[in-house]
């Protein structure tokens, strides 16, 4: 069973990617929570071709990315979890686990450090929120990313079968959580408990500083809620999206833009030191 994973990781997250992304679209389309201000097709031409550049440019660099660690990481034995012999699905779960704290401590990181903060924001200048948000990132992030992942993958021994299921978990809930969709204020508030919503992350996108460095989590709830990130707050369609020195569509709309966007005038209010709260 593993084995048939490893051999078919494209194929299954490629799958798994397409099924959620027409899942939430039809969502959208049906439920939407906002009125979009911006053009969808011209936003979501856009989008996805970042998306489909940023895949070529991180198979162009590191062709294997992180499931091609993981297998180096195991035949070599290193990490934690390959000096002790838990059984297979409790070092899978540690692993997803883990591997999800790590993802929120990189988030914060992202809003903390000027540095990192300017390609972060090509994701925050998202004039509109939609599940083409969340795959809205800047290529050199989506690089530095991937090596922090192989950072995380030597020093906890990833298995590799854990790798694909927190890639799958990760696309899928980035999805989830940037979709222009929402549920039933009951649901929504015992499911945060646990996993991060919709309503939950999209105040994360609000253009008031202090909502924007609040909700950092992607799948699970609790490291908000543990770490004091979290902020409950229930917005819902009469947010803005967005930042406040990028305004026009023509600053973050076409591709072009958002590669060019870190590059573009001074990082001022946006990192996590300037939360008032």
């Amino acid at each position: 069973m593993n084995e048939f994973i490893v051999h078919n990781e494209i194929i299954i997250r490629l799958i798994c990617f397409f099924s959620i992304f027409t899942i939430i679209a039809i969502w959208e389309i049906l439920a939407p929570k906002r009125t979009l201000i911006l053009s969808k097709t011209l936003r979501w031409a856009n989008n996805l071709g970042l998306v489909i550049f940023n895949s070529l440019i991180l198979r162009l660099i590191l062709p294997t990315a992180a499931v091609g660690m993981a297998i180096f990481v195991n035949d070599n034995g290193w990490g934690m979890l390959n000096y002790y012999d838990f059984p297979v699905a409790i070092s899978i779960l540690i692993a997803v686990i883990v591997m999800d704290f790590i993802i929120y401590l990189q988030h914060i990181m992202m809003h903390a450090v000027p540095l990192f903060w300017r390609l972060h924001q090509v994701h925050h200048a998202d004039l509109d929120y939609d599940v083409t948000t969340g795959s809205r990132f800047h290529p050199i992030e989506i690089i530095l990313s991937m090596l922090i992942k192989f950072a995380a993958i030597i020093i906890l021994g990833v298995p590799v079968v854990a790798i694909i299921i927190f890639e799958v978990i990760l696309n899928a809930m980035a999805m989830f959580n940037h979709g222009n969709i929402g549920l039933p204020n009951k649901l929504d508030r015992l499911l945060r408990w646990f996993i991060v919503t919709p309503d939950m992350h999209r105040i994360h996108h609000s253009i008031e500083v202090n909502e924007t460095n609040s909700n950092f989590g992607f799948n699970l709830a609790c490291w908000d809620r543990w770490f004091g990130t979290y902020l409950d707050k229930h917005i819902g369609e009469h947010l803005t999206i967005g930042l406040h020195n990028f305004k026009e569509p023509k600053q973050v709309m076409w591709i072009t833009d958002m590669l060019a966007l870190p590059f573009t005038g001074k990082v001022t209010d946006y990192t996590i030191n300037t939360r008032k709260f």
